[in-house]
């Protein structure tokens, strides 16, 4: 696993300082769980049939959890806020569920049980079924129009936000059309020969997403941005001189984000690769780890912002944009490493990307309660290996045990891989919440591939 791979080299060097860390680290109260609406086992029929709501959608806000199953959020929630606490994803008043599985190559009535990062996230950005490792494309290879494209087509603004490369598969999906995930930029397309810029074709990840000029682009994998292009009008220069010479303005700081112009569409690049998680602690392992509490990861690059920053700036900047136009916006945000802390088995590092998740929630649900005709989803690309079992209990996987901040011990779990392997994805549905006109149309059970249609409806760009 890749991700896995350029991860796994970061994290020994750094277990020693986490647990001084975590050792000083002071007992954080759970907080209170304010504004949930009914108490529990009150009568929800009236709360809910007031959020049931049609209209016109001028705004949509499509949070992505990679790799947040319910027990990827159950133990944020445990660890962060109590047993029974709630996250802000929590309080959306409408939910449901996806089916999340992908198909074989060349075969679309073939199922595949476990999707990736890149067919998931594929099949609500163009509504068809995929393999895993395609990126806009079908189960034969064909491109397909994706949610951002048609949205932009249609006169909306166009955003995404990431914690991983803009290159990797999720933010990849709604804005590229490649063979396999890996020709991220023009110097990696060796799997892609036919997407190639020097075969005819539209280029790697990066050149399409230069190409494509979504208003907003703001995350890491400056890397591939740095690789020289092969053919056309840009041959021999970076795809980052590319983005410049027709117009973007390229950030690389979080303290430039209140600078951002509304004239030009913005590149954020604030990493070579993804960004640093924000959190730390014990890699579970054979037999358990002591009963631990989570640090801050103090060696993170304070030049990076935090996804609820980038989101922030992201929805200002299109809403400025879209001001006076018919059309508002539509923004994806993703928190990616949520998925590569569970690949990695590191439980605190998945917390934290969950719990920075859930703040990037909160600005877009701030925006959303403030502009009515806003549409809010909060979903998952996948589910994740994440167990939680109980204390004490011996485990043929490999566990860590966490201090959560009720003062609680809790053991996670990870057993989908042999030691040393990276941790694998499973194949159980996902949650998928709403808020705002339009959001009944997820509740009950869906398939990942009829959020775009939920989605092309809403905006009115089917």
């Amino acid at each position: 696993m890749t991700t896995s791979q350029r991860r796994r080299s970061r994290i020994t060097g750094t277990l020693a300082a986490v647990a001084m860390a975590a050792a000083l680290t002071p007992l954080v109260p759970a907080e209170a769980d304010g504004g949930l609406g009914p108490a529990p086992g009150a009568d929800r029929a009236d709360s809910v049939r007031a959020e049931v709501r049609g209209g016109r959608v001028r705004n949509v806000l499509l949070f992505v959890g990679d790799g947040m199953g319910d027990s990827e959020i159950t133990l944020a929630r445990n660890y962060q806020h109590g047993a029974g606490g709630r996250l802000t994803l929590d309080r959306l008043p409408l939910t449901g569920s996806l089916t999340t599985h992908s198909v074989v190559k060349g075969d679309p009535g073939h199922p595949e049980y476990v999707t990736d990062s890149a067919a998931g996230a594929t099949a609500w950005a163009i509504g068809a079924k995929t393999y895993n490792g395609a990126i806009g494309v079908d189960a034969h290879g064909t491109p397909r129009p994706t949610l951002l494209e048609l949205a932009k087509r249609r006169g909306f603004r166009t955003g995404s936000v990431t914690t991983s490369e803009l290159q990797d598969a999720t933010p990849a999906a709604i804005s590229a059309h490649v063979l396999d995930r890996s020709c991220m930029g023009p110097e990696t397309m060796r799997q892609c020969a036919p997407n190639a810029r020097e075969n005819g074709g539209p280029g790697s990840i990066a050149e399409q997403q230069v190409a494509l000029r979504a208003d907003v682009m703001m995350g890491g994998g400056a890397k591939y941005f740095d690789q020289r292009i092969a053919a056309g009008r840009f041959a021999g220069r970076t795809v980052r001189q590319q983005a410049v010479d027709t117009g973007f303005q390229v950030v690389e700081r979080a303290d430039q984000l209140p600078t951002l112009r509304g004239d030009q569409p913005v590149l954020g690049l604030f990493a070579a690769e993804g960004l640093d998680s924000v959190w730390t602690g014990p890699q579970a392992r054979a037999g358990g780890t002591p009963p631990t509490r989570c640090a801050e990861n103090t060696g993170r690059d304070a030049r990076q912002p935090r996804l609820a920053q980038m989101t922030r700036a992201a929805i200002d900047l299109l809403d400025r944009r879209s001001r006076g136009h018919d059309r508002g916006f539509f923004l994806q945000v993703e928190g990616a490493q949520i998925d590569w802390g569970a690949h990695d088995g590191l439980p605190c590092e998945q917390i934290g990307e969950t719990v920075q998740f859930d703040e990037a929630v909160a600005v877009g649900m701030e925006f959303a309660r403030r502009h009515g005709d806003t549409l809010v989803i909060v979903t998952a690309d996948h589910a994740q290996s994440t167990q939680i079992i109980p204390n004490g209990v011996p485990s043929p996987g490999m566990t860590a045990t966490l201090v959560t901040n009720e003062g609680g011990h809790m053991t996670v779990n990870y057993a989908t891989a042999m030691p040393g392997e990276a941790q694998e994805h499973t194949g159980a549905q996902v949650r998928v919440a709403g808020y705002g006109p339009q959001a009944a149309n997820i509740v009950g059970l869906n398939d990942n591939t009829d959020l775009f249609h939920i989605l092309t409806r809403a905006m009115g760009v089917h």
